[in-house]
């Protein structure tokens, strides 16, 4: 482990002395990693941090005092915003109800993944003017009332409304509109059976979701295993009820010199592949001789 990695974890390593803290603000990485993790800051060290440069870092610790992080909301960079929008509290109250009117998108992006806004809010930033606002509604907003529901499946924007069909199953009265539309139609067959015009749809998009489909007839199967698009092709052979012999007929045709599509189609049918995923140990507990000992040899 490098020296600046050391630091890092020693940065970190909960219960450690404040003086030891103090030392680690002297380190650009270990500074940064002070102001995101720890939670036994105060408030001479965050007014440190935040003289040195490191006030973004400091933005996302959600575990600074809320009168501190209600002062950074108000701080020009948007980039300090959206940090403390991410997480914080609503205290003081209407903090978060003047950060959803914040005149930079972004800001209002990351509030819309914030796990305290309260469903007026997220109701208010569903029918944000930015189209990317919207999309995180969707993403986190998981028991959205069917009124917002129906909007953001009908939402201008064709990636809101994919969004949408991806997150919820769509109304019966709407799917039929959504089917029809080439934008959504993609996502929509998940939602209805699988036909033999929409397996020959001239988007390969539309066709891979039939391929995919749970309730797929053989015979539409058998057709898609013949498809002129590889990734249809490969999305039979993943089937776990193609068999084995189609799909060893359909592997040998899956030939290409792209070694990024050659991954994806491997990924497609063996999803475990990618090597050991194992965590990493947490680096040891440093005594405070041994913490002692490393911030001398990096000067600090």
């Amino acid at each position: 482990m490098s020296l600046d990695a050391e630091l890092d974890a020693l940065a970190a390593q909960e219960d450690l002395a404040a003086d030891l803290v103090w030392r680690l603000l002297r380190h650009p990485q270990a500074r940064r990693t002070v102001a995101l993790l720890r939670r036994d800051l105060t408030e001479a060290m965050i007014e440190e941090i935040i003289a040195l440069g490191s006030i973004r870092s400091l933005s996302v610790n959600a575990c600074v005092r809320a009168d501190i992080r209600a002062r950074l909301a108000e701080h020009p960079e948007p980039i300090v915003r959206c940090g403390i929008a991410s997480s914080v509290a609503d205290d003081p109250p209407g903090l978060l109800a003047r950060l959803a009117d914040d005149p930079d998108s972004s800001v209002r992006t990351f509030l819309a993944g914030n796990h305290h806004l309260p469903p007026q809010l997220r109701a208010r930033l569903a029918a944000d003017p930015d189209p990317g606002v919207r999309r995180e509604i969707v993403r986190y907003w998981r028991d959205a009332p069917d009124r917002v529901r129906r909007a953001l499946m009908t939402d201008p924007d064709p990636n809101v409304r994919t969004s949408s069909i991806r997150k919820w199953v769509p109304p019966a009265d709407l799917l039929p509109a959504l089917l029809a539309d080439p934008q959504t139609r993609p996502a929509a067959v998940d939602h209805g059976g699988p036909s033999p015009e929409l397996a020959a749809d001239p988007d390969p998009a539309v066709r891979v979701a039939v391929a995919d489909h749970p309730d797929l007839p053989a015979n539409l199967r058998d057709r898609l295993a013949e498809d002129p698009d590889m990734f249809v092709r490969n999305a039979i052979a993943a089937r776990p009820d193609t068999p084995p012999a189609l799909h060893e007929r359909i592997v040998a045709t899956l030939n290409t010199d792209n070694p990024v599509a050659q991954w994806i189609l491997t990924y497609r049918r063996n999803p475990n592949v990618g090597g050991d995923r194992t965590p990493r140990p947490a680096p040891p507990k440093l005594t405070r001789e041994q913490a002692e000992a490393l911030l001398a040899r990096a000067d600090l």
